[in-house]
């Protein structure tokens, strides 16, 4: 298994995010995970940028997890706060039945 050098509100941020699809992880695959720093006049954090491949003859209920009522989460990451989250776009089915979702998260230290 390949480890993606990330931050730990990267790492925790994606640990909250599989663990919110109550899905295992062999149905969910990781195809895109950006971060960038980000800053206002009085904050910094980290803008998150991820795009999740979902697959299986349930990957409706799995979406249904990860995506309903998403904006209004609470999240749980040491050190953290998800001050922002939502989808990029309505998620996608592809050709193979398996669907994509696109998110984009801002987090803050605590």
């Amino acid at each position: 298994m390949m480890k993606i050098p990330t931050s730990a509100a990267a790492a925790g941020l994606l640990r909250a995010l599989i663990a919110r699809s109550r899905a295992s992880r062999d149905r969910i695959l990781l195809s895109d995970f950006q971060s960038t720093e980000w800053q206002s006049l009085t904050l910094v954090g980290e803008r998150h940028v991820i795009r999740f491949r979902l697959c299986g003859p349930d990957c409706d209920d799995i979406v249904a997890n990860l995506t309903s009522g998403i904006e209004d989460a609470e999240f749980a990451i040491p050190n953290q706060i998800v001050a922002d989250i939502a989808l990029i776009r309505t998620p996608e089915r592809n050709a193979d039945g398996s669907m994509t979702v696109e998110l984009e998260a801002l987090t803050i230290p605590e």
